[in-house]
């Protein structure tokens, strides 16, 4: 009887977690709630994905690779990372094509994956985005305050210490005022709102664009090929030429830089506000990711050729790259063009906080006020306000480099469930209505019969129940596949070389395993939706994402994952004792259930 009665626990868990939402009502809302006004055309997304992308890194983020891990190759790192990030935005770009709404991931996988999965990315999601904005608040203020002469530090640091771990030395006052400053700005409307991020976003491309221009006059190609013996003593110049750390540099530089284009995905957060979303967001997220690339590759290409890769200045080097070569003016114009660059991130990074706040809200996994539509500035007022001041708290209290990392394995996590569901829903079904399958035992088929379900043997041109099961148990099986094979070659790649030994063994043999259910994938038959934007060549870029993106993540330390399982865990209390019992999800499936009941009580009487 116990056993009984956990298995109807279990099976009752277990529905209540994989339930989804329809993705057929895109316009009207899958739930009939408040809907945000669409204001935003493709200029206005295109901008908010390139302001939110390209920040004070483009100043900053070329220098230090190049120094430190791949010298005039920085070039290479960037179009690595620029390939990782095409990868996951071609992801985007489908499912913004297929579920226009405010939320970007999180209402990916609650249509795709289901609730759970749902709202650990919206959980995720937020805490991605408050430290996004509470961190690029800190550098603003640190950057203010260094133009100033360390004024701020020095005074506040004496008068209001906090001697705590992990907290900042003083309370960053300025910070705390510039995400207030901000969340005002955010709060009086979107329209608003974009039109200030479009003309910050044009001034950092005009400061982009006078330093690539005027920096190719002080290009020397000697600087991409000094040879060992040319290199200075004292200076970590590697073996010297264009690749003077190796393709192990290269590929470490593309880890670092493959941050710098975190951010895009801010422009699939706005779905309910773009005025043609199907068309207009895809169209943003890969016209955004051109710019941004060609920005970082002209950047990186020109601070390399001006001013030797050992002599890069790994906090400025674009200023003091300026200033050696003597154009002090550039220099300065470009000290105002990071203010503008670090304002657009802290725009792009605050903009999307309230609408996922608001997209949760509006499904009953979070308080219903989080979607509370206000009258006059026609946005989420309470989502915004909330969430700009625990931001700004955070940014005025808090000592954010050891948090900085948990941005990067929230954002990694979203890409990977965004290409899981690209897989899950390009596979599946498009009869949903039909799709009830039935247990099949072991015994109903024999090996045969089983080798052509994976194969597609009868060669199947439209997916059906059958074909979904298998491919979904392919899919689950390749991600666990990813895991062991990922986590494998983080604890073995400096062993790993081009003699055959049990490493290389090993990881050939998981390697080979991985890509076993991808092709068990490819041969089933694939759902063609009549939509803007697809995909090409499935299943290969969702896989490539996924594995990409779980490597970058196994490369994070264990401290990164101890407090994001912290997070996690908290995000877990919430959504059994809140999110479960209101979700409006779970009260329509209440709702039908109760009427079928009802039904089927009449018949029997």
């Amino acid at each position: 009887m116990v056993h009984l009665n956990m298995q109807g626990v279990a099976s009752k868990f277990g529905r209540v977690v994989s339930r989804k939402k329809t993705d057929s009502d895109v316009d009207g809302g899958l739930d009939g709630g408040a809907q945000l006004p669409r204001v935003l055309g493709l200029f206005d997304l295109t901008l908010l994905g390139v302001g939110s992308t390209l920040g004070v890194g483009v100043y900053v983020l070329a220098g230090e690779v190049a120094k430190e891990n791949a010298g005039p190759a920085v070039t290479l790192s960037f179009a690595v990372a620029a390939f990782a990030s095409a990868l996951a935005g071609l992801c985007y770009a489908e499912f913004a094509a297929r579920v226009p709404k405010a939320g970007s991931a999180y209402v990916y996988s609650y249509v795709t994956v289901g609730e759970l999965a749902a709202f650990v990315i919206g959980w995720n999601l937020i805490l991605e985005y408050i430290i996004g904005t509470a961190s690029v608040a800190r550098a603003f203020s640190n950057y203010l305050d260094n133009m100033m002469g360390n004024v701020m530090n020095e005074t506040l640091s004496k008068t209001f210490p906090m001697h705590v771990p992990f907290l900042s030395p003083y309370p960053d006052f300025l910070s705390l005022g510039i995400v207030l400053l901000l969340t005002v700005l955010l709060a009086y409307g979107v329209k608003e709102s974009a039109l200030m991020n479009n003309i910050f976003t044009a001034l950092n491309l005009f400061t982009v664009a006078t330093v690539i221009g005027v920096g190719l006059f002080k290009a020397d190609l000697g600087n991409w090929n000094i040879p060992k013996d040319k290199i200075p003593a004292g200076k970590n110049g590697g073996e010297g030429g264009f690749l003077p750390f190796g393709i192990s540099g290269v590929m470490a530089g593309a880890a670092k830089c493959f941050f710098g284009f975190v951010g895009f995905d801010c422009v699939a957060t706005t779905g309910e506000e773009a005025k043609n979303p199907q068309r207009h967001i895809p169209l943003a997220i890969v016209i955004s990711l051109i710019i941004i690339f060609l920005s970082y590759f002209g950047v990186s290409s020109v601070v390399t050729l001006m001013v030797a890769y050992y002599d890069q200045n790994t906090n400025a080097p674009l200023v003091v790259a300026f200033e050696d070569v003597g154009m002090d003016v550039i220099s300065k114009i470009v000290s105002v063009g990071a203010i503008f660059a670090l304002c657009t991130s802290l725009l792009g990074c605050a903009f999307p906080l309230p609408r996922v706040l608001y997209a949760m809200g509006n499904d009953g996994l979070l308080p219903q006020f989080f979607c509370r539509i206000n009258e006059f500035t026609q946005s989420p007022l309470s989502a915004t306000l909330v969430s700009g001041v625990f931001a700004g708290i955070m940014a005025a209290i808090f000592e954010l480099e050891q948090l900085v990392n948990m941005m990067s394995i929230g954002t990694l996590l979203a890409y990977s469930i965004v290409a899981l569901c690209v897989l899950l829903l390009r596979y599946r079904d498009p009869k949903p209505a039909l799709y009830h399958p039935d247990p099949i035992t072991a015994e109903s088929r024999s090996p045969s019969q089983y080798l052509g379900s994976l194969l597609n043997l009868t060669r199947i041109s439209s997916p059906d129940k059958a074909t979904t099961r298998v491919s979904e148990v392919a899919v689950f099986l390749f991600v666990a596949m990813v895991f062991a094979t990922t986590t494998y070659i983080v604890s073995v790649e400096d062993q790993l070389n081009f003699e055959m030994n049990w490493q290389l063994y090993g990881l050939i043999i998981l390697g080979v395993t991985t890509c076993l259910p991808v092709l068990v994938i490819a041969l089933q038959p694939q759902d063609n939706p009549n939509i803007f934007f697809k995909v090409p060549w499935i299943p290969l870029i969702p896989c490539v994402s996924i594995f990409m993106n779980v490597y970058l993540m196994m490369k994070l330390d264990v401290n990164t994952w101890i407090r994001f399982s912290v997070w996690l865990f908290i995000g877990g209390l919430i959504y059994v004792f809140y999110s479960i019992p209101n979700s409006l999800e779970g009260q329509k499936d209440r709702l039908a259930r109760a009427n079928e009941n009802d039904t089927k009580l009449r018949s029997v009487k």
